[in-house]
């Protein structure tokens, strides 16, 4: 993560430490994921989102890293992006019409439409053509109507997933929360994902960690997670 304005591992605070080892005796709940059985979903990862923002651009290695490790072990790599609308038309009204201004919320549709470049896909990202790429509507994709992604996990019976993306706290929480109460296992990696602002990052991931899965390190995947039981 972005800095360690914490006092636990990964940045928590120590309370949140204390709570998590009270009610379930452990730091952590999934210590191996069956590659074969895993999928890595990429969030948002786009221009439009990316930006020139340096906490999130910094995370860009560490998402190619667990996706090229991820495909030579056989699991499945995910990009998904927002499609916020498509000829000036909005597929989220209620979002455009109240939470930005006009102008703000006409720019967020536009650019979040097929065939402008905030839609595309940062350069840098890895994308490989036996990836799924996979467009939602809302900011989890599990949300009925937001996307195939069930579709594509289930087609390759994908009980796992390693949540990566921008933000942190909005698109990546959502769609990390989801999916644990649609009954995947589901990791956050703390410095695959970004934020704008330290604080909003440590609050979706705190928030995540304490009831609905596992925040662990891109090392920690990489060394641990997907290795051998």
């Amino acid at each position: 993560m972005s800095t360690n304005s914490g006092l636990g591992p990964y940045g928590f605070p120590q309370y949140v430490i204390d709570r998590v080892l009270a009610k379930r005796g452990r730091l952590t709940v999934f210590d191996h994921f069956d590659p074969v059985k895993t999928a890595l979903l990429v969030i948002d990862m786009q221009n439009f989102y990316v930006g020139e923002i340096a906490s999130v651009i910094k995370i860009i290695p560490n998402i190619n890293a667990i996706a090229a490790q991820l495909r030579v072990q056989g699991g499945l790599v995910v990009w998904l992006g927002m499609s916020a609308g498509a000829d000036g038309q909005s597929r989220w009204p209620v979002y455009h019409d109240h939470f930005f201004t006009p102008e703000k919320g006409a720019n967020h549709r536009d650019q979040l439409s097929p065939g402008h470049t905030g839609h595309e896909f940062h350069a840098n990202l890895d994308i490989r053509p036996a990836d799924e790429i996979v467009y939602k509507s809302r900011f989890s994709p599990f949300i009925a109507g937001a996307s195939n992604i069930l579709d594509v996990l289930r087609a390759r019976r994908i009980d796992n997933l390693i949540v990566t993306g921008t933000a942190t706290n909005m698109c990546c929480e959502s769609a990390a929360r989801d999916a644990m109460m649609l009954d995947y296992k589901v990791i956050m990696v703390c410095d695959a994902n970004g934020a704008r602002f330290d604080e909003d990052h440590l609050a979706g991931l705190t928030s995540f960690y304490q009831s609905f899965g596992d925040v662990r390190t891109t090392e920690e995947v990489l060394t641990k997670v997907l290795q051998p039981a």
